[in-house]
């Protein structure tokens, strides 16, 4: 058989009906692509005023105006930009995935201005048959001499080309709806899709509902009435665009207030907490990158972490979150970041993964590290004010991302027993020498009360650190320090809490009583010390070693049932220096030393926080007999 070549053809019949159903993930994006084309027709209209080749009429106010009728059940979408003629529409229209606007970029690359054209795939208008049955297309040309055109589709595989009755430059698309649409020819639905797509495109945009009464306000005129006041005009409504043509990160920082910047977050993101401080992005180059990203002020207790980054391209929505641009740690923010030079596919609802999108990635990790650092350094006093909200926010990006980490991480602060905050080279030598690099920490203060008042009593020190986060973030500053340990309040006993000497004495006396507390308690792999701590209020303590801590949290990460070990890892340490403990030493044979044993050990776990059900169950059982114990001898 000869070699043969040739071009692969596509079958409209055979394509048409994978376009409808898979080109877009969501049916409501119509909107979008409809109005992007109207956008797009006026900025082509613009750009050849500009470059001499067509002057715009003085008095024309471009727009986009858009009919819903829910009586008929369809949709119009009217712009007045640069229309087509029917050669155009046979090019355009006719031929799927022709880009006009593409040729035109081409056409005039060496003449156009700073205005960006929307569509880039020619494929937006076919959106519209995933909700329409029927679309009709009247337009006509801005060249003079040049006749309006007709175009009408069933079902997008077959076309009708006839005369139009247009009169002025643009185009009208009408789409008859499915019985599966009719839910967008609702006004509020429209709505509602407009302001998800549409709210910052950048030819103003304005709604109508078909056979709705006209709305009437009052305006104060010059005239007044016999007793002074101004007289009151009934005048029609202005109608108002459903965009904002002039979102704020197209502005420079410099040129935006405080209060524009709280009005956008409440405007966009429905949020009205104050954020705590945002950062403007700004950049030209090496690509077009402009946003606002806000730190947003959360109670961790009762909200998730969780923010949202809308992202746009030339003012155009295309989703929120994409991961391949916001680096993970910061989709923890909300924000809206616009970059005309991402490389979208072709529903622009998803991007073309390339070493470029990782750099804008990179940038904006950078800048949110710059402006961090900065603040640390300049404004310190309103930074350590904000810690506490934005910390999970830093220690997730120090954990995702090791370039963030090395920047950022001397603005990491910790916050100490007294409330001061520290830097991490602050911790590591708050406690003198003696404890050089050993970082003491609670994570639950009620729960560590106890072992937190003896800290202070010891003058030692230690920091808060009471986030899930912080487990993995501690360990992450382990690994990265060499020499650095973290080591909880109730993992041991500082020497300083402890009176020195007489070791020999108290190893006899612990050897006694561990004895005792194993056969009271029935616990024979029980680790009980005696030491003689200056507290002498204190008369048992439970400690469990930083290891043995940390291998529970994992167990518990990774869903494993942590109960089966009961308290088996804990240490008991008794003080020689209370008298219930010395009673326990000197009368081992007496009716009450099996309640105290347990009453002390039962009351090490509750300061210790780790006491289960049972535990709490018994020990209250045994407070109210020992209550009434002595109210017998009182009595």
């Amino acid at each position: 058989m000869p070699e043969k070549h040739g071009s692969l053809s596509i079958n409209s019949e055979n394509i048409f009906p994978v376009i409808k159903k898979w080109l877009y993930s969501d049916h409501d994006i119509f909107y979008r692509e409809l109005v992007s084309n109207g956008c797009d027709a006026i900025t082509k209209l613009k750009k050849l005023d500009a470059i001499g080749e067509y002057s715009i009429p003085e008095d024309l106010a471009f727009s986009i105006q858009i009919y819903v009728d829910s009586e008929e059940k369809t949709i119009r979408f009217v712009d007045n930009g640069i229309g087509m003629s029917e050669s155009e529409v046979e090019e355009y229209i006719n031929q799927i995935a022709f880009s006009g606007a593409q040729k035109f970029m081409e056409t005039y690359k060496d003449k156009t201005g700073d205005d960006q054209i929307i569509g880039h795939f020619g494929l937006g208008f076919y959106s519209a048959f995933m909700v329409a049955d029927r679309v009709t297309i009247n337009t006509k040309s801005y060249r003079e001499n040049e006749p309006a055109v007709f175009w009408e589709s069933e079902g997008g595989t077959e076309f009708a080309i006839s005369d139009g009755d247009r009169t002025e430059p643009g185009t009208e698309i009408t789409l008859y709806l499915n019985e599966d649409s009719y839910e967008f020819c609702n006004e509020y639905r429209a709505r509602e899709v407009l302001n998800k797509y549409c709210s910052f495109m950048p030819v103003e945009i304005y709604l109508n509902k078909v056979g709705a009464e006209p709305e009437y306000e009052e305006i104060e005129t010059e005239e007044t009435d016999a007793d002074g006041n101004k007289i009151k005009e009934k005048v029609l409504k202005a109608p108002k665009p459903i965009n904002d043509i002039h979102p704020l990160w197209a502005k420079h920082p410099n040129d935006c207030t405080e209060e524009e910047y709280k009005e956008f977050y409440r405007n966009v993101f429905h949020d009205y907490k104050e954020p705590l401080f945002w950062i403007h992005l700004n950049m030209d180059y090496p690509f077009n990158l402009k946003g606002i990203l806000y730190f947003p002020k959360l109670n961790l207790e009762y909200e998730s972490a969780e923010g949202v980054i809308k992202l746009y391209n030339n003012q155009v929505f295309i989703a929120d979150n994409i991961k391949e641009v916001i680096p993970e740690f910061l989709m923890l923010l909300k924000g809206a970041i616009d970059c005309p030079d991402l490389p979208l596919n072709v529903s622009r609802s998803a991007l073309q993964n390339d070493g470029f999108v990782r750099k804008i990635s990179d940038y904006i990790a950078k800048k949110v590290a710059d402006k961090l650092t900065g603040m640390m350094k300049t404004e310190r006093e309103s930074y350590e004010k904000y810690w506490d909200d934005i910390a999970p926010f830093i220690k997730y990006g120090c954990l995702k991302d090791e370039k963030f980490s090395e920047k950022v991480i001397s603005a990491v602060l910790f916050k100490d027993l007294d409330g001061k905050y520290l830097t991490l080279e602050d911790a590591r030598t708050m406690n003198g020498d003696a404890h050089k690099d050993e970082i003491a920490y609670v994570s639950d203060a009620k729960e560590q009360s106890q072992y937190i008042k003896m800290y202070r009593d010891a003058s030692l020190n230690a920091v808060y650190l009471p986030h899930q986060i912080d487990s993995p973030f501690m360990s992450m500053l382990e690994q990265k320090n060499e020499g650095l340990k973290f080591v909880r309040v109730d993992s041991d006993l500082s020497s300083s809490m402890k009176e020195e000497g007489g070791e020999g004495e108290l190893a006899v006396l612990g050897d006694k009583l561990t004895d005792l507390f194993h056969k009271v308690l029935s616990k024979e792999n029980l680790e009980v010390k005696v030491e003689r701590l200056k507290d002498t209020n204190i008369a048992s303590v439970a400690i469990l070693s930083e290891e043995g801590r940390r291998m529970q949290d994992m167990m518990k990460m990774y869903g494993m049932d942590t109960a089966a070990m009961g308290n088996e890892d804990l240490q008991l340490v008794l003080n020689s220096n209370h008298p219930l403990v010395n009673y326990c030493a000197d009368h081992p044979d007496s009716d009450l030393t099996p309640t105290i044993c347990e009453h002390l050990y039962d009351l090490a776990l509750l300061g210790h926080g780790t006491m289960d059900a049972d535990t709490m169950t018994r020990f209250i059982q045994r407070s109210n007999e020992i209550m009434e114990r002595l109210t017998d001898s009182i009595g």
